[in-house]
């Protein structure tokens, strides 16, 4: 199978799995894992932070993020596309006893113009506390979109004002990074907290990373206990993490490069409508006749083709390291035999 399903699927290389089989160990939980140590350094010195604490999952460390940001009651702002309002079951309300307010903008991306109407007035008990600012780089709903970072940095003056947090769900950080060209540490000293997802493009098998200063990641080391993330010997994970940061980067470019390809194939057929232009990547295609998303999850799964419907008249193509210039010949060289 050509699996486009997402990102996420990507097997460790033997390099990946001669560091992971080559880890030394120790219990996590008591600070002693030597890998899990050396990879949140890793991080956190990569984006400026002064520490990092190793997770399961990119929604683990959001959620960890919001539960340290919020308190019972108060408020959220996020996109409603984001992905800690729409695939994290509801973990704001029943992990930390928030609430969201949703706001619109361009692609899963907002700006200061759709956060400032939605901060509520402290002094007024009718409203729940607005406590934290969280957006999302790339957008995976916007089709892998990137901020402009002046954008991002408005956000961040805003935030600065109003006196609240600002967090970042980074679970595709480095596709945005290896296009925007902004240096890593000062995109990272726009946030209060980062989240990085080294399972996706990075192509470790398993693990997230949440960053922040340093009274913060120790106060995530009870909330991680809490939630039930405390891992023992989680260094044989941890090694496969630090070698995606250390040598997958980089080559996010190919991705992007073989997403445009797909995209190119996609906007010369007559059975699509529009394809989200291409940034990194995602491919999302839009299909003329809304009702075909399944027909054609089919067909393409018929020649051995892994793609994903993602809602109304939408597919989903994601390319990653385990996708080869033969697998995406195949690909575009099927798609010109759709109708």
């Amino acid at each position: 199978m050509i699996d486009l399903r997402s990102d996420t699927v990507t097997k460790p290389s033997e390099n990946m799995l001669h560091a992971m089989s080559n880890a030394q160990v120790g219990d996590d939980v008591f600070g002693e894992d030597p890998t899990v140590n050396e990879l949140q350094e890793y991080a956190a010195e990569l984006f400026g932070k002064e520490a990092a604490i190793f997770c399961a999952s990119g929604t683990q460390t959001n959620q960890i993020a919001i539960n340290l940001h919020v308190q019972p009651g108060a408020e959220v702002i996020c996109h409603y596309e984001s992905h800690v309002f729409k695939y994290e079951g509801g973990g704001i309300a029943k992990n930390s006893g928030a609430s969201t307010r949703t706001v619109g903008g361009n692609r899963g991306r907002i700006d200061v113009s759709e956060i400032e109407p939605w901060i509520n007035p402290a002094n007024d008990v009718h409203y729940p506390l607005t406590q934290l600012v969280s957006i999302e780089d790339t957008s995976n709903r916007g089709g892998g979109a990137i901020y402009d970072f002046e954008q991002i940095k408005r956000i961040k003056k805003f935030c600065l004002e109003k006196k609240l947090p600002l967090h970042l769900d980074g679970a595709r950080v480095f596709n945005a990074l290896v296009e925007n060209n902004v240096e890593i540490k000062e995109y990272g000293s726009q946030f209060d907290s980062i989240s990085i997802c080294l399972s996706k493009g990075l192509g470790a098998p398993v693990g997230s990373l949440l960053l922040g200063d340093s009274a913060f990641i120790n106060r995530a080391r009870r909330v991680r206990k809490v939630f039930g993330g405390g891992m023992r010997q989680a260094g044989f994970i941890a090694a496969g993490g630090l070698y995606a940061l250390k040598n997958n980067i980089e080559r996010l470019k190919d991705d992007h490069r073989r997403a445009k390809a797909i995209e190119k194939k996609l906007l010369k057929m007559p059975w699509v409508d529009d394809v989200l232009s291409v940034e990194t990547n995602i491919v999302v295609c839009i299909l003329k006749d809304a009702s075909r998303v399944t027909e054609f999850v089919t067909k393409f799964h018929s020649k051995g083709i892994q793609i994903m419907p993602f809602g109304k008249g939408m597919l989903r193509m994601v390319t990653h390291l385990d996708i080869s210039e033969k697998d995406i010949i195949e690909v575009g060289t099927f798609i010109e035999t759709l109708e």
